[in-house]
């Protein structure tokens, strides 16, 4: 009976090899290290030569456990090359010792690529014969890991590969599947690309399949066109177009928080931006005042409210709220004409792991850090949009546009959805590296999946603006101080024309992610009846 195998005569010290440089090879794909820029076809390469190493061979068996192996080994390698500079906030600011900061990256990137293992483990265990069923399971397989890498223990989806797709072929399904949907369908790709041979062009299943996929890319293709570019025509936009000021105050990441250097620094150089600022809407970055209200000096935030008492502009700023006894949560205070007395409010409610939360078991890690860490309160899910200007703008903050599945939550009832996203981050904790660029092709991602403009204020970089096509209209240089001008068309409001909301929006804001765990769960079933009856027929 047919069993998968890893590739068969190769030295396991070589499919060792191969499964980490593909996983480097798939973490490259999220940014270009040299360019910043996402390499799609990189993506799909490092995910075949994966599917090549694991693929269903009819001539020899292998333990399921060496594919386990196989699988634990690409993820660790693709994760830890992703997020290695998670190294930098530890070591550098943190003062953890080196060795226990490579140590902690690892251990991170082998606990999350677990969840690889067991599912790549599972489909070698299977061995399915049928080579377009195989495809079709192995992307299910790898959804269902990318799923559970993105929700269990609060989720940490940061490198998802469907981010290498922001500017490839496959970007148009974003709309429709998401980030997931997307990688789901580049895993297929690769398995069916490994398992061709000369005589398939006479296979009609694998042709089915392949037909399937590219009618599938053909009709999101043109939809995507129509609702982008016709759909959205003048009359359909939520208004006219806002123009934007975006403050990048570039505070040393080291001094941030320190009373003799950082603070007053930020306190003097955002007071004066915001004085001087004449656009519609001015946006400073998370914890820019970096302290709490009853911490400032008298009449400061004050000042700030009575400047934008009147008049036709307003400001969304970064600030920690709360006190000692009520808990504290990291916030956007928006203030303008109506908002004098009681200002907007945007809570964070997906909290960083060891940074805004401590998990159970683990404050003995976070003693051995310098870094000011913190138990913060929670906001709710699907908070009110800030009214202003004609649009509904929806905050979010630092990696909280990680997560579609909670931003969609604000698109149950169209008619109330978001008109523009703006994201409030402060990546200095990672110093000048990729981290910058990933976090700009996330929210490029989430503007494909909603159809949203996203606007991003930040501390060091990537302060910019994102159309609703995903494509990066203005951008400030990183690691400067400046200010970002530009302007921002909404989307969606129009009744005449209909609310537009993408289909993705449509089922994540009802079902969340529901439906692909749906899928991957029957896929599974699927796949086992597939095995069992692949059993009794051999015998």
């Amino acid at each position: 009976m047919a069993r998968a195998r890893t590739t068969p005569g190769l030295p396991l010290a070589l499919q060792a090899l191969l499964a980490v440089a593909a996983g480097v090879a798939q973490a490259a794909s999220l940014a270009w290290p040299w360019s910043g820029e996402p390499l799609w076809w990189l993506q799909i390469a490092s995910m075949a030569m994966l599917a090549w190493l694991v693929r269903p061979q009819a001539t020899a068996s292998v333990a399921w456990r060496r594919g386990a192996a196989i699988g634990g080994l690409f993820a660790t390698a693709w994760l830890a090359g992703t997020f290695w500079w998670l190294f930098i906030s530890m070591h550098t600011y943190g003062g953890l010792a080196a060795p226990l900061a490579v140590a902690a990256v690892l251990g991170l990137a082998a606990f999350l690529g677990s969840y690889y293992a067991v599912m790549l483990g599972l489909f070698c265990r299977l061995a399915l014969a049928n080579r377009a069923l195989t495809a079709i399971v192995f992307g299910a397989f790898w959804l269902l890991a990318e799923l559970a890498r993105g929700t269990l223990w609060t989720g940490f989806p940061w490198g998802a590969g469907g981010y290498a797709h922001v500017d490839g072929p496959l970007a148009v399904l974003a709309r429709i599947l998401g980030v997931y949907g997307v990688g789901a369908v580049a895993a297929m790709l690769a398995m069916l690309a490994v398992q061709w041979r000369p005589g398939d062009l006479r296979h009609w299943r694998l042709w089915g399949l392949a037909g399937v996929l590219a009618a599938g890319l053909a009709g999101a293709t043109l939809e995507r066109h129509c609702a982008v570019n016709l759909c959205h025509t003048p009359s359909a936009r939520a208004a006219p177009p806002m123009t934007l000021e975006l403050l990048q105050g570039n505070i040393p990441q080291d001094e941030k928080f320190q009373q003799g250097s950082g603070v007053p620094m930020a306190l003097k150089w955002y007071a004066d931006a915001l004085r001087d600022a004449r656009a519609d809407l001015v946006v400073a970055p998370e914890t820019a005042i970096p302290l709490l209200p009853q911490q400032l000096m008298p009449g400061y935030l004050e000042g700030i409210q009575q400047r934008y008492a009147q008049g036709s502009q307003a400001a969304l700023l970064g600030i920690p709220l709360g006190s000692e006894t009520l808990g504290y949560t990291n916030s956007v205070l928006g203030i303008g004409p109506g908002h004098q007395k009681t200002p907007y409010r945007y809570d964070k409610h997906h909290l960083v792991p060891f940074g805004e939360f401590i998990p159970p078991f683990f404050r003995w890690f976070t003693a051995m850090m310098d870094i000011p860490l913190g138990d913060f309160n929670r906001g709710t899910v699907g908070q009110a949009p800030f009214a202003w200007a004609g649009q509904r703008i929806a905050p979010n903050i630092c990696y909280e546009d990680l997560f579609g599945e909670e931003l969609g939550a604000r698109f149950a009832n169209p008619a109330q959805a978001p008109t523009v996203f703006v994201n409030f981050s402060n990546i200095g904790w990672f110093g000048d590296t990729v981290a910058i660029d990933q976090h700009l092709h996330i929210s490029r991602m989430r503007s494909l999946e909603f159809e949203r403009p996203m606007v991003r204020a930040t501390n060091t970089g990537a302060t910019a603006i994102i159309d609703h096509r995903g494509v990066v209209t203005h951008q400030l240089a990183r690691h400067t101080r400046g200010v970002l001008k530009g302007e921002v068309w909404g989307r969606g409001m129009d009744a005449a024309s209909g609310w537009h909301i993408t289909p993705y929006a449509w089922w994540v804001s009802r079902w969340g992610l529901v439906p692909l765990w749906i899928f991957g769960g029957l896929a599974l079933v699927f796949a086992l009846v597939a095995r069992r009856w692949q059993t009794v027929r051999g015998n």
